[in-house]
């Protein structure tokens, strides 16, 4: 890694309810929203990916919808990461690339594979499902990592196959789950679940300068990093994410 990194910063999915009137303005059409949001932060994630794969023509007004530079970071779907044999995923794997998603273009972030709280790490089944991951689509390099829940994971092994691969894993910020802070491949992936209702921006002021300042030292180190404050309070989230933009801006 050379040079310093980019640092996107957004929330989970956009259609949320409670958003509307405190977000969102009031009286703003559903169909306005993803315009708006896209021009309050420079990234989303879009999760309803894990439960069904989307389709092109969405993917295209999506990216159509949203201004320069902003990035899309996705959830793969769970008929890929829920299953006994992760190496047994290649079908699983090209059909979710063959739907559409690659309708994003440029605008196509880390795709992120979440695995089920009581999956454990074997490493050989693990490396067979890294090896099948694309490595680019469409002449352009896709990235990956993996959300991982349970303690087994919390090994060398691991770690070192991740690097080989270049397969990011994302750091989480929850109570429930272990945290994992290696830096494997060329970006870092940041995912904060612990937005409260108290605070008006979700998380406090120390605790949005701890994250400004990880993430700046993130990108120091060459890294690009994606921040996305997902769960917790999540009529917060939106809040949270403006309320960093502002100290990285600083």
């Amino acid at each position: 890694m050379s040079g310093e990194g980019q640092i996107r910063v957004g929330i989970g999915g956009w259609v949320f309810p409670p958003w509307r009137g405190t977000f969102y303005p009031s009286g703003l059409p559903q169909s306005q929203e993803l315009q708006h949001a896209s021009r309050q932060l420079t990234a989303i994630e879009i999760n309803g990916t894990f439960y069904n794969s989307g389709r092109a023509d969405s993917f295209r007004k999506w990216r159509a919808e949203t201004p320069d530079g902003f990035v899309f970071s996705l959830k793969g779907p769970r008929f890929v990461t829920h299953r006994n044999e992760l190496a047994g995923a290649k079908e699983a794997l090209d059909l979710f690339f063959s739907r559409g998603v690659l309708e994003l273009g440029e605008k196509l972030g880390p795709v992120l594979w979440q695995f089920a709280p009581f999956k454990q790490f074997d490493a050989a089944d693990f490396a067979g499902f890294l090896r099948l991951l694309p490595r680019e689509a469409g002449g352009r390099p896709l990235r990956h990592l993996v959300e991982v829940r349970h303690q087994s994971f919390r090994t060398a092994a691991f770690s070192e196959l991740l690097q080989e691969h270049r397969v990011a894993v994302a750091h989480v910020d929850d109570a429930k789950f272990p945290a994992f802070e290696d830096i494997t491949a060329d970006f870092a992936y940041l995912r904060l679940r612990r937005c409260v209702q108290e605070e008006p921006t979700g998380y406090s002021e120390e605790g949005l300068d701890h994250w400004a300042g990880r993430a700046r030292a993130l990108a120091a180190e060459g890294c690009d990093v994606f921040v996305y404050f997902i769960n917790g309070a999540k009529v917060r989230a939106p809040h949270a994410a403006q309320a960093l933009i502002q100290r990285l801006s600083m």
